[in-house]
């Protein structure tokens, strides 16, 4: 028997459902462009590592804040790649890029991207069309890219940027 361990595509879905707590597993696959059944699979290792409620589908706020502060920099480090277009993400896209100035743009690497810079793998594919398709889920994604690759300072302010994006009441 292996250890079960967490994948990169669970923060993304612990963050949906940390913003819509009430989405059914369709809704949550179709938002993430996944397969219903890898939702299940996520929201199941979530709830075995306790960052989502037991059968509530709702993300358990300070435990998955904690993690994402203390445990994704290190679980799904960053992995920079060479310049290309895409979508900007962490210190370049809002809302730290009206806090953090940089000459050098960090983004998803994706050919629809308008922004040329260094790439940074996503925590998961899909995440480079999220800017279109949900602006709020895309935007946490970028603050938890800015804990996965930031310096104190950037870091901090990610952290007390989720901290106020991420709804309470779940949990």
């Amino acid at each position: 028997m292996s250890q079960p361990a967490l994948r990169p595509l669970d923060v993304v879905v612990a963050l949906q459902l940390a913003l819509r707590p009430e989405d059914k597993y369709e809704a949550l696959a179709g938002t993430l462009g996944i397969v219903v059944s890898a939702a299940h699979r996520a929201v199941t290792r979530l709830e075995a590592a306790r960052l989502v409620l037991p059968h509530r589908r709702a993300a358990a706020r300070g435990s998955l804040i904690d993690f994402i502060v203390h445990g994704v920099p290190y679980s799904f480090y960053a992995v920079i790649g060479p310049e290309a277009p895409g979508v900007p993400t962490a210190y370049s896209a809002p809302p730290l890029a009206a806090e953090i100035e940089s000459d050098r743009p960090l983004v998803w690497p994706s050919v629809q991207g308008a922004m040329r810079g260094d790439t940074l793998e996503p925590l998961y594919p899909g995440a480079a069309s999220l800017a279109g398709r949900d602006p709020a889920l895309y935007e946490v994604l970028t603050l938890v890219d800015a804990m996965r690759v930031g310096r104190a300072r950037e870091r901090r302010i990610a952290a007390e940027l989720l901290d106020e994006r991420i709804p309470r009441g779940g949990g």
